[in-house]
């Protein structure tokens, strides 16, 4: 599965903590789009999708989330809750977020724009291209 935890080195004395992100250092990306997903309700689950380009990089900048992945060949489970490590997710993962903490704020960095036709979100479909059925503007081949 094309997912890398990322230790994010941390600055801090007395005084507090700091944590930088760099594209192309400890972002192994050029920075092309940051989100932050917060005040999320206990029961909620985002996410449900995969991409087929994009690349980003989770980081659980307060709280705690647990990640549903799925590269095709079976799920594996994460739960963020440092916020000196992010979580790398490459593209044709599919992607579940649930079991938010109150205090959640879950940071997103991204190597693209927002494009609504990178999204996979049926995950039968996500299944069929990950597997090697061809995708052309709209329809798999």
């Amino acid at each position: 599965m094309e997912i890398e935890r990322i230790q994010l080195q941390k600055h801090g004395d007395s005084r507090g903590m700091l944590v930088s992100l760099e594209q192309n250092r400890n972002v192994p990306f050029e920075i092309r789009r940051v989100y932050y997903i917060f005040a999320n309700t206990p029961d909620v689950h985002r996410g449900q999708h995969a991409h087929r380009h994009l690349t980003q990089l989770a980081v659980p900048v307060r709280g705690s989330v647990t990640l549903l992945l799925d590269d095709g060949t079976g799920p594996a489970t994460v739960v963020l809750d440092d916020p000196t490590q992010g979580l790398l997710l490459g593209s044709m993962v599919w992607r579940e977020l649930y079991d938010f903490s109150d205090d959640c704020v879950l940071m997103v960095l991204a190597d693209q724009f927002y494009d609504p036709a990178d999204y996979i979100t049926d995950y039968a479909q996500f299944l069929r291209e990950v597997h090697g059925v061809r995708y052309v503007e709209g329809l798999a081949l």
